[in-house]
């Protein structure tokens, strides 16, 4: 039974090692493929993924969902396991994927995730077992959009497997940042999308603040020390990002189709 590992890149050479690394047991020996589907990296991607001998296509970026759904569909294995670049098995999540894929009647599995965050594991706050369905048959499921963050819709019954996935997302402040607002912006468009493009006091300030409230105190986030404090904080001040982008997204469409007459 053939087991398909698909990624989509984009310069994660600080990453990509690490990740491929982690499924070597799952496709050694002619047991499985790695597929690469890049939009278009300039530093080590493409080589690091060459050297674990990677199936590797280069398209421009088609959005998040659209993407990954490209990546399952160059994959030729009777189950795709789907990763981000800077996501890596843990050392027994191999050999617990291999048994539960013996004559099981799933058609996918759901996979507890670790989050990292400046290098500490963040258990509490809502970021611990955080549940992935990243392992499927193939062409039981497709990525749906949901912004920076796409979910898969499967048919069929679904399994949880015991070991995680170990996300190494967010090593510095700078870099979360930077996703955050990048993430904001695809979120924003969401809510464009959905008609809540209105400026509110309650989205850009009561909402951050009560969903600082609830990860931080009543789902126990403050056990994650200095570190869980940073993320919930930051993590809330995306949440206001979001709203006041999506107002400034109204804002700009109201003007475009209401030009100043000259």
């Amino acid at each position: 039974m053939l087991l398909s590992v698909v990624l989509i890149t984009y310069n994660e050479e600080a990453n990509l090692s690490r990740t491929l690394e982690s499924v070597v047991p799952l496709v050694r020996d002619g047991r499985g493929e790695i597929v690469v589907v890049d939009s278009g990296s300039t530093d080590r991607t493409l080589e690091i993924a060459r050297s674990f001998g990677a199936k590797i296509f280069v398209e421009p970026w088609k959005g998040f969902a659209a993407q990954k759904n490209s990546a399952m569909d160059k994959a030729s294995g009777d189950w795709v396991l789907q990763l981000d670049a800077d996501e890596a098995l843990e050392a027994e999540l191999p050999a617990e994927i291999e048994d539960a894929l013996v004559a099981t009647i799933a058609t996918g599995f759901w996979i507890p995730r670790k989050n990292f965050f400046l290098g500490r594991w963040i258990r509490h706050g809502g970021f611990y077992p955080d549940p992935k369905l990243r392992l499927i048959r193939r062409g039981a499921g497709r990525f749906e959009e949901h912004g920076a963050h796409p979910t898969i819709k499967v048919d069929g019954p679904t399994g949880r497997l015991k070991h995680a996935l170990v996300h190494n997302a967010y090593p510095t402040l700078r870099g979360y940042i930077d996703h955050m607002n990048s993430y904001s912006s695809s979120g924003a468009a969401l809510v464009f999308e959905k008609g809540d493009r209105s400026f509110s006091v309650i989205h850009i300030v009561i909402r951050p603040l009560l969903t600082f409230v609830y990860n931080y105190f009543i789902r126990l986030g403050f056990l994650d020390g200095r570190e869980g404090l940073l993320l919930h904080l930051y993590h809330s001040v995306y949440v206001s990002w979001k709203y006041a982008k999506a107002w400034e997204l109204a804002r700009a469409s109201s003007q475009d189709s209401n030009p100043l007459e000259m």
